[in-house]
């Protein structure tokens, strides 16, 4: 297990939630389920790309929010929309500027590396525009953003 590990507060689907985040992201693995005396699960060990997660079963008592999201970096459109379209999928919500939140709650950014590279352009007016784009969009949009940045 990494050093730091994402610990998941779930009411009763942390085991379901754990299956749907291992079906979406490829490089995955299943490290532990652990029950309860009732035979219930508890807790679920798990990783998604090189990443370990925690998740468990505590009831209702809290929920996500936007305070911490998981930073999904897509290396085209084709990734940005793959992991979009399964994360939104079966009641996930879009939101703003690359984050949507999945049918659990859990919020993500999904966002290619083409935004830093726009962004970072030593030119404040490309960058500028590049962010304004950005800003306007739910799932980003890569080809829209390099028309930003070229003034098209």
């Amino acid at each position: 297990m990494t050093k730091i590990t994402p610990f998941l507060w779930f009411d009763t689907q942390a085991e379901e939630a754990m299956n749907f985040y291992i079906s979406i992201f490829k490089n995955s693995k299943i490290y532990n389920i652990s029950r309860d005396p009732n035979g219930k699960v508890f807790t679920v060990a798990f990783e998604l790309e090189g990443q370990d997660y925690i998740g468990l079963n505590a009831g209702p008592a809290f929920k996500f929010n936007e305070a911490i999201s998981m930073f999904v970096n897509c290396e085209d459109q084709a990734e940005v929309d793959y992991f979009w379209n399964a994360l939104i999928a079966d009641g996930g919500e879009e939101s703003m500027c690359g984050w949507l939140k999945d049918k659990y709650g859990l919020s993500w950014q999904i966002v290619p590396k083409q935004l830093g590279e726009l962004m970072n352009d030593p030119d404040r007016e490309k960058s500028g525009r590049v962010m304004d784009a950005m800003l306007n969009m739910k799932k980003i949009i890569v080809a829209d953003l390099q028309k930003a940045h070229d003034g098209a």
